[in-house]
């Protein structure tokens, strides 16, 4: 009594007679599965219903039916037919439950694994698939309080996959029964129970690994004095080796010890020091050290793990209190301008301050000259005892005392300048100078540098013209021909491009030798000493007063600079030039005699000038 649709038919006839009334009857059905009357339809009206139980999609998914219609109010003697076809799909409904294909599933995990796929379980359902009554859901049931365990569904083989989402331990449990069921997106239709093969068991086995030992106490801290002698043992610690059914030995050694201070029994994990533990060190923070060690057994394949010790030193009286600041600056007669200092100490309270400041009693001037006063337990002001101090610079010691338990002093030696002030307080100019301590020593010192500089200046001008003499006289022509001796060759040293505006005719020789005796004293030869008065060099006195430095050097530099009879000469350079006119007579009138008569042997002995005249007459019997 379902229906199912509707056919009509249309005739161009009166429908108000017996041409026009049509009326409908089934002719045929395919297949005619599981009756071949499943279906009726409506002779008046079309309407198609079933009249039989029995549709099942899984066996017949689909229906044809031939639909005859005929008028003369379906008279088949007499009235006109046509026929039709009606197709009917018959649709799903939920009517098979999912099924294991089998009743137990098995799989396997090493532990310590997550998201692995330990077992598919496979299940037939003989629905239309990927439709909500074929699409599997898994659940399961019991076996896995803890929850290592989840089924996914595969969305296109249907197949649950059993993932590990939780890792599992060997050492805590070696298997796992669960209990698995599935169902279906939608529920049962009507009148359908669950089949007992919806439900299936999976056994899960677990496999050993070598897991790394661990530190149950990481990170792991303890407190302990600063300044433990070496080999102090500290605490010790150790590692736990998870793998209990495994038989293996754990080794420990340093992995992180920034200051090389502590040391580890390989094998029982025992911290020593191998060092002194100094809170002060760079390698603190925040009065904490930290060290990273090693734990690793000899399983197969190795494993390690880490842990760290933090060691919280705890300050004691170890450093001296130092002076601050280290230099500084005072007028030499008393007025307000003092000396503000302070004490730096690496530890820290109560180890510090407040400081005590006081002088030394020796050396006995350090009270007479100074005086210390204290303003609050961390700061003092030197300043000076007596009226007048004369200026220089001066090593005042001063003795700190921090409030230590025992408490610990250091002697620290502050530079002080004391120099001539003005009227606000300020070191001068001059008085900077004689304040930076000059003496007589160091005045001679300086002067004899700058004479050794002059004179090694100048004797290395010497030896190149010397040098470029040799150099040139041996391009011309071996010394050994050379009797040109009245030739006289001078090397000139002039300016460059811009230097060359000056009168040649100053070198030319003239017809007297006034020359000589009139010379300018701006122009003259290098090898001449200029002729004029001396220049008055100060005079230090054999005591002088700091002050009379400054000045006594500038004095003496101003001198040096306008001496012209200082070396070098450094000034036009005019040489005497040798041409004709030479107011020498002719030589032309000497002859040589080639005659036995004269013994020129003697020539020999006049040196290294003569020697070729020699060659030429005192060997005359073997000519």
């Amino acid at each position: 009594g379902t229906y199912v649709m509707t056919v009509t038919a249309n005739d161009a006839d009166d429908s108000t007679t017996a041409n026009g009334m049509v009326r409908y009857r089934i002719v045929t059905q395919t297949p005619q599965s599981p009756s071949q009357n499943m279906f009726t339809i409506n002779s008046e009206t079309g309407d198609i219903v079933t009249v039989a139980a029995g549709l099942d999609r899984e066996k017949v998914q689909q229906y044809i039916v031939i639909v005859q219609a005929t008028d003369m109010e379906g008279n088949l003697n007499y009235g006109l037919s046509n026929t039709a076809t009606a197709i009917i799909t018959v649709t799903d409904v939920n009517d098979n439950p999912p099924e294991f294909t089998t009743s137990t599933y098995s799989g396997e995990v090493p532990e310590n694994r997550v998201e692995v796929v330990v077992a598919n379980l496979t299940v037939m359902d003989r629905d239309q698939p990927h439709s909500p009554n074929w699409n599997a859901i898994y659940r399961i049931i019991s076996g896995d309080p803890s929850g290592h365990f989840t089924i996914r569904t595969d969305p296109v083989t249907n197949e649950g996959m059993v993932t590990v989402v939780k890792a599992v331990d060997y050492e805590m449990n070696r298997a796992f029964m669960l209990t698995v069921m599935v169902s279906n997106q939608a529920p049962l239709a009507s009148g359908i129970q669950m089949s007992f093969q919806s439900t299936a068991g999976v056994t899960i086995s677990v496999t050993d690994v070598n897991e790394a030992p661990y530190f149950p106490t990481n990170h792991k801290l303890i407190r302990l004095e600063e300044g433990v002698p070496t080999g102090t043992v500290l605490t010790t610690f150790s590692a736990v080796d998870p793998d209990r059914f495994m038989q293996q030995a754990v080794r420990y050694s340093k992995l992180s010890d920034p200051a090389n201070w502590l040391n580890i029994n390989a094998t029982n994990g025992q911290i020593t020091t191998a060092a002194v533990l100094d809170r002060e060190s760079d390698y603190i923070k925040n009065n904490v050290y930290e060290a990273t060690f090693l734990a690793a057994d000899n399983g197969i394949p190795p494993a390690s793990g880490t842990g760290t010790l933090q060691i919280y030193l705890i300050d004691i009286n170890d450093n001296a209190p130092e002076l601050l600041p280290k230099e500084a600056q005072i007028c030499e007669k008393p007025n307000l301008n003092v000396i503000n200092i302070t004490a730096a100490d690496a530890d820290i309270d109560p180890n510090v301050g407040p400081f005590v400041f006081e002088l030394p009693s020796v050396p006995s001037a350090v009270r007479k000259n100074w005086t210390i006063t204290r303003l609050n337990g961390d700061y003092a002001q030197l300043s000076l005892r007596i009226m007048y101090l004369e200026a220089g610079v001066y090593d005042v010691p001063i003795i700190v005392t921090d409030s230590g338990n025992p408490p610990l002093y250091n002697t620290s030696v502050i530079k002080v300048k004391v120099c001539p002030c003005d009227e606000n307080g300020d070191c001068t100019t001059i008085g900077a100078v004689a304040a930076a301590g000059l003496g007589t020593g160091a005045i001679i010192a300086i002067l004899i540098c700058i004479i050794i500089l002059l004179s090694k200046y100048e004797g290395d001008d010497s030896a190149r013209r010397r040098c470029k003499e040799r150099h040139t006289k041996q391009l011309l022509i071996d010394p050994e021909d050379d009797v040109r001796d009245n030739i006289l060759k001078y090397d000139e040293e002039g300016g460059g491009e811009e230097d060359q505006d000056y009168d040649l005719s100053q070198l030319q020789q003239p017809e007297t030798m006034d020359h000589v005796l009139n010379k300018t004293p701006g122009v003259r030869r290098v090898d001449e000493r200029p002729i004029g008065a001396e220049p008055q060099y100060p005079i230090r006195p054999v005591i002088p007063h700091p002050g009379d430095i400054g000045d006594f050097i500038n004095e003496g530099l101003r001198a040096a600079d306008n001496d012209p009879t200082a070396p070098p000469y450094d000034s036009l350079l005019v040489f005497d030039y040798e041409g004709s006119g030479s107011t020498a007579g002719s030589v032309s009138s000497l002859n040589s005699s080639s005659s036995g008569d004269q013994d020129y042997d003697y020539l020999n002995d006049w040196g290294p000038r003569f020697k070729k005249l020699a060659d030429m007459y005192g060997g005359g019997e073997e000519d």
